[in-house]
């Protein structure tokens, strides 16, 4: 049997354990470091961290395809008045992609990543699962991992705890946010990258004018603060092409109906026909509490939920459990 894998590596802690591990269950293992940023200082560092484990290193160079994939998908989204997710899309079309396309140039079939999952076989399916480490669990933002991926994967971190980092933890912080805003406030990137956004009018449930907002697409659906509004007020919509926002007192914001389009299920019949789906959609909201049952839908799959969700917002993505297992997930359209 191969032991060879090829390993997504930033020289972080969580990629350094990866290494550890897989060495430790025997596995020959390569780094390849992904420059999506042209940061120089991290390709040091990872190569630098490669040389410290003991495992080869290799680059490849994304930088194009992620600003066109990911960077404008990211500004295009809060541009329609959305709230994209960009791990979510980065990971199958990134990430995953170019570690599998780099593993068959070199002949290699196992394939893994410093992520916190678990994978999990059923009837012959492979899926993502969630981590031992549920406050540590990443399972949700690889809902758009096809079968062939995860037939392939390992997840050396699906066993770990927080505790078990200890040793590669020692003056380093963890990653945390959205990569290429780099430290940046998300609302300061936008206006940097399209000096369009300007301020505009915020109305209230009469539609009278009750303050000004620094541009529509800098704020999300449920947003009480940075809008200078009444206690208990939040935002109940969004128009981008007015360049309006719509807020209200103590709105509800529940609801029971979410509608998704861009959906991926690696069981469809599975997830059509199952009464204890459960939701989770990372953002400001509140996940929904109990279970889902989903059903086709001219525009995509229609989940209707027995706890609503609060404050849902187009473009997260919603992803279904099914116990432990990621069973797939979509995009948000609408909600009612």
């Amino acid at each position: 049997m191969d032991k060879s894998v090829l390993l997504a590596f930033s020289g972080g802690m969580d990629s350094r354990a990866a290494a550890r591990e897989l060495l430790g269950a025997g596995y020959r293992v390569t780094a390849l470091y992904l420059d999506m940023l042209g940061d120089r200082e991290a390709y040091r560092r990872a190569e630098r961290a490669a040389g410290e484990t003991g495992i080869g290193f290799l680059c490849e160079q994304v930088r194009e395809r992620f600003a066109r994939h990911i960077i404008r998908y990211f500004i295009d989204e809060y541009m329609r008045g959305r709230t994209p997710a960009p791990c979510t899309l980065c990971n199958p079309l990134i990430k995953w992609h170019a570690l599998c396309a780099a593993a068959d140039r070199l002949g290699i079939r196992r394939i893994a990543t410093g992520h916190y999952f678990r994978i999990v076989v059923r009837q012959g399916l492979h899926y993502a699962a969630r981590a031992a480490d549920r406050r540590k669990d990443q399972s949700y933002y690889l809902w758009g991992l096809d079968e062939k991926i995860l037939s392939r994967a390992l997840a050396p971190m699906g066993g770990l705890f927080k505790s078990d980092l200890e040793p590669y933890a020692a003056g380093e912080r963890e990653s945390m946010g959205v990569c290429f805003l780099r430290g940046m406030r998300c609302a300061d990137f936008l206006c940097e990258r399209r000096p369009d956004i300007v301020p505009g009018p915020i109305l209230g449930p009469d539609a009278r004018r009750i303050g000004t907002h620094r541009g529509a697409p800098l704020y999300t659906v449920g947003q009480k603060r940075g809008l200078g509004l009444p206690p208990g007020w939040a935002v109940t919509a969004i128009d981008t092409a007015a360049n309006t926002l719509f807020a209200a007192p103590a709105p509800p914001l529940l609801y029971r109906r979410l509608l998704l389009g861009g959906c991926r299920f690696a069981d469809r019949d599975e997830v059509l026909s199952s009464d204890d789906l459960s939701v989770v959609i990372r953002g400001i909201g509140r996940n929904p509490a109990g279970f889902a049952r989903a059903q086709e839908h001219p525009s995509g799959v229609l989940l209707t939920l027995d706890d609503p969700a609060w404050a849902p917002a187009a473009g997260q993505p919603v992803v279904l459990y099914r116990g432990e297992r990621v069973i797939g997930g979509g995009f948000l359209e609408k909600y009612f």
